[in-house]
């Protein structure tokens, strides 16, 4: 499996640990009410893997929210956030505020998430490319509702595809919500942002 080095593993918490502040401050605005969020651990696994830590075995017990971006440049991924479904409409009610009816609420749930993925998901790769000094562009949000394998497996990518997985904190004065951001890399994109990391590294030290 695929692993960096303590430091450029360090490095990247940091970098993301920033683009989720961004977005922090962005979603903040939005609810009008602090939010707090934090990338706490990554890791990288097989999709399988990733889809096991997702969801119950087979994925039949709880159904995930996700939202999608394509990008490309310094290397190509796919960037999916997600949330258990009954949390994405939590979050959709904060958006929207409290006397809007459930039915309304569902209906405008697409929407709102493709929004907050929006925020989240630019945020964490706009600092990435900003800190390595290299272009990412994306695509438009993509929104789907599924079990984990189903959410993981959407783009095509074969079982044995590396994901990087951001756990994410999302604080709010009354409610915490956990959510992941997944990367999907192949190994080429993988050696691609490892390139990237120690360039950044090595810049941060003066040795660049």
């Amino acid at each position: 499996m695929f692993t960096l080095s303590e430091l450029e593993n360090d490095a990247l918490v940091e970098i993301f640990n920033i683009g989720v502040g961004q977005a922090a401050a962005s979603m903040s605005a939005i609810v009008n009410e602090e939010v707090r969020m934090s990338v706490p651990s990554i890791s990288f696994m097989h999709r399988a893997a990733a889809a096991a830590l997702l969801g119950a075995p087979g994925g039949e017990h709880e159904r995930i929210c996700g939202v999608s971006q394509h990008y490309r440049g310094a290397f190509s991924t796919e960037a999916i956030l997600m949330f258990p479904e009954d949390k994405s409409l939590e979050i959709v009610r904060l958006m929207v505020g409290e006397g809007v009816p459930l039915q309304e609420l569902s209906e405008m749930e697409q929407e709102a998430m493709c929004e907050i993925g929006n925020i989240i998901l630019n945020s964490c790769v706009g600092t990435l490319a900003n800190l390595f000094q290299r272009e990412l562009q994306g695509s438009l949000p993509s929104y789907h509702v599924g079990t984990s394998d189903e959410i993981l497996t959407a783009s095509g990518s074969p079982a044995d595809t590396v994901v990087l997985m951001l756990h994410i904190d999302f604080v709010l004065e009354k409610h915490q919500i956990h959510g992941y951001v997944a990367f999907i890399l192949d190994l080429s994109a993988l050696h691609d942002m490892q390139e990237q990391i120690d360039l950044y590294i090595a810049r941060a030290m003066g040795q660049a």
